[in-house]
C-alpha cells in the first residue's frame, strides 16, 4: 500500500539573483504578474487572504498565506473550497547573488489517477512559473510561459 508521502508535486530552479529579490518577486503582485498571474489584490502577508487572477483564462482564486518568513519561506493554501492544497516555497541563498527556489504543492487528494493528474499538472505549472521568474529576474524578459501554455484556438 502506498503512503501519502508521494501525494505532492515539486519544482526547483536556481535563480541568479539575491534572495531578497527572488522572495519579493513571489510576494509582490506587481512583480509576480510579469511571469505568472495577471493581477493580485495585494502583497502576500501572513494570515491574510489575497486574490490572484489569470485574466487570459477568466480565472481567479483566493490564496490564504499561512507562513511568510522573509527571504526564507512562503506557505499558502489555495484551490476549490473542498479541494485545497498547500504550496510551499523555500528560498535557499547559495551566495549573495544566487538563490535556489523549491516549490512543493502538497495535500493532493483523490484516487491514483486523479493524484497522478494533479502531480503532473502542478509540476508542469510550477516549472513554467520558475522558468518565467528566472528569465524575468535574470534577464528582464517576459516569456509569457503561463499565457502560452493554453493558447486560444487550441482544442
Amino acid at each position: 500500500m502506498k503512503t501519502e508521502n508521494n501525494h505532492f508535486a515539486k519544482a526547483e530552479m536556481l535563480i541568479r539573483k539575491p534572495v531578497s529579490e527572488v522572495f519579493q518577486a513571489f510576494t509582490d503582485p506587481e512583480i509576480t504578474r510579469k511571469f505568472w498571474f495577471t493581477k493580485g489584490s495585494g502583497k502576500l502577508e501572513q494570515d491574510t487572504t489575497t486574490e490572484w487572477t489569470w485574466e487570459m483564462y477568466g480565472f481567479s482564486l483566493t490564496v490564504t498565506t499561512h507562513v511568510l518568513q522573509e527571504n526564507h519561506k512562503i506557505v499558502i493554501e489555495w484551490g476549490n473550497p473542498d479541494e485545497t492544497t498547500l504550496v510551499e516555497w523555500i528560498f535557499s541563498p547559495l551566495n549573495e547573488h544566487e538563490t535556489f527556489v523549491s516549490i512543493t504543492n502538497s495535500g493532493l487528494k483523490g484516487d491514483a489517477d486523479k493524484i497522478i493528474d494533479q502531480v503532473r499538472n502542478s509540476t508542469e505549472g510550477f516549472t513554467l512559473v520558475l522558468a518565467g521568474a528566472k528569465a524575468y529576474l535574470e534577464h528582464n524578459i517576459q516569456l509569457n510561459l503561463v499565457l502560452d501554455r493554453f493558447p486560444k484556438g487550441l482544442a
